[in-house]
C-alpha cells in the first residue's frame, strides 16, 4: 500500500493522481480531510508530529512518502520537523516499509556552480539548517542499515493552484489577468523552476524501484533560465507585454512586518539574487526522463490553472 503523509499539498496531489492513473491502492494522511477521487484510495487523519496517530494511520504502509509541509516559520520548523521526521522513521521501520522524502534545496545554501546530489550542505538560513538536519538524520539511519529510504528534491517549483510558487502567484497569475508580473530578485541570474506534474510522476516512479533506495536524487527539472527569459517566455504565451517590477529584499521584509509567511522569505531571498541552477542529469539518465521544457509548463497552465 502506498501511503502519502501530508496529503492535500501540490506534490501529494500530482502524486496521488500517477498512483491512481496506475492502479495502485492509496492511503492519504493528514489533518485535513481529503476526498479520495477513486475507491482505492482512502484517507486518514492523523497529526504527524503525534506518533500514535501516525502509526495507527499508517498500518501496513509498504511505500512511504513524506511530501508534508510545515508553516513557513523558522521557529516552527526548528521545534516540529526533527520531531516529524523521527515519528515518519520509527513509522517507516516498524512497517518494514521504504520512506521517499520530498524536500528542498535549502540546505545546500549559496552555491557557486550547479546543485547536485553531491553538493555539499552549507546552510545559510535558518530554514536550511534544519533541512540540514533532517536530511543527515535519515541518511544516518540508512548508513546504519535501519531504513531503506530515499530523498528527492526539487527546485523552487510551478504548476499549481496553491499560490505557493512564486511563478505561479507573481508571474502567470498576474499574467492571466493583465496585470503587471513581479520578480524577486535580479532578472538577469539564472533560475531554475520543477514543474509539478513532473514531481509527481518521478516520486511515483521512484516508488516502483527498489533499487533507486539509500541515495539522493535530483527531481527531473528544466534547465535553468534568466529571470527575464521566463518573464518574457510567459508574456508570449499569455499574449500580453512583458511588464514587470522587481521586489527587492527591503520591500518583502516591510511586507512581512504584516504578513508571517512572507517574512519567512526574507532569509531565502540570497536565492534570488544569485544563479540557482539545479541539476537534475543523474535521474533523467536514470530513468530516461525527459523534463517538461518551460514553453510546454507555461502554456498548459494558460489552459488550464492560470486561464489566458
Amino acid at each position: 500500500m502506498y501511503t502519502i503523509l501530508g496529503a492535500g499539498g501540490p506534490v501529494a496531489n500530482a502524486l496521488t493522481t500517477e498512483l491512481e492513473n496506475n492502479n495502485q491502492t492509496v492511503r492519504l494522511i493528514s489533518r485535513k480531510p481529503v476526498n479520495p477521487a477513486k475507491s482505492n484510495t482512502t484517507w486518514k487523519k492523523a497529526d504527524l508530529l503525534n506518533y500514535d496517530e501516525l502509526s495507527m494511520a499508517a498500518k501496513g504502509a509498504t511505500v512511504i512518502y513524506l511530501c508534508a509541509g510545515l508553516v513557513y516559520d523558522k521557529d516552527i520548523w526548528r521545534e516540529q520537523w526533527p520531531v516529524l521526521m523521527r515519528n515518519v522513521i520509527e513509522v517507516t521501520k516498524q512497517n518494514n516499509a521504504r520512506l521517499i522524502f520530498f524536500d528542498n534545496v535549502y540546505m545546500y545554501g549559496l552555491v557557486n556552480g550547479p546543485m547536485t546530489e553531491d553538493t555539499a550542505y552549507n546552510p545559510i538560513s535558518e530554514k536550511g539548517k534544519v533541512r540540514a538536519e533532517i536530511a543527515n538524520m535519515l541518511m544516518a539511519e540508512i548508513k546504519a542499515g535501519n531504513i531503506r529510504a530515499s530523498i528527492a528534491r526539487a527546485a523552487d517549483f510551478y504548476g499549481t493552484n496553491s499560490m505557493n510558487s512564486f511563478f505561479d502567484m507573481m508571474v502567470l497569475d498576474k499574467y492571466a489577468k493583465h496585470q503587471t508580473a513581479q520578480w524577486m530578485g535580479d532578472v538577469n541570474k539564472l533560475h531554475c523552476f520543477s514543474y509539478i506534474p513532473d514531481m509527481g510522476k518521478a516520486m511515483y516512479l521512484l516508488g516502483q524501484h527498489p533499487e533507486s533506495d539509500n541515495q539522493i536524487w535530483h527531481l527531473p527539472t528544466a534547465k535553468p533560465m534568466r529571470g527575464k527569459a521566463f518573464i518574457e517566455l510567459a508574456a508570449r504565451i499569455y499574449h500580453v507585454k512583458p511588464k514587470y517590477f522587481k521586489i527587492n529584499k527591503l520591500m518583502l521584509f516591510v511586507i512581512g512586518l504584516f504578513n508571517k509567511l512572507i517574512m519567512g522569505t526574507v532569509e531565502m531571498y540570497y536565492q534570488c539574487i544569485n544563479d540557482y541552477v539545479f541539476d537534475s542529469s543523474k535521474f533523467e539518465k536514470a530513468f530516461n526522463f525527459k523534463p517538461t521544457s518551460y514553453e510546454d509548463g507555461i502554456k498548459l497552465m494558460s489552459e488550464t490553472l492560470y486561464k489566458k
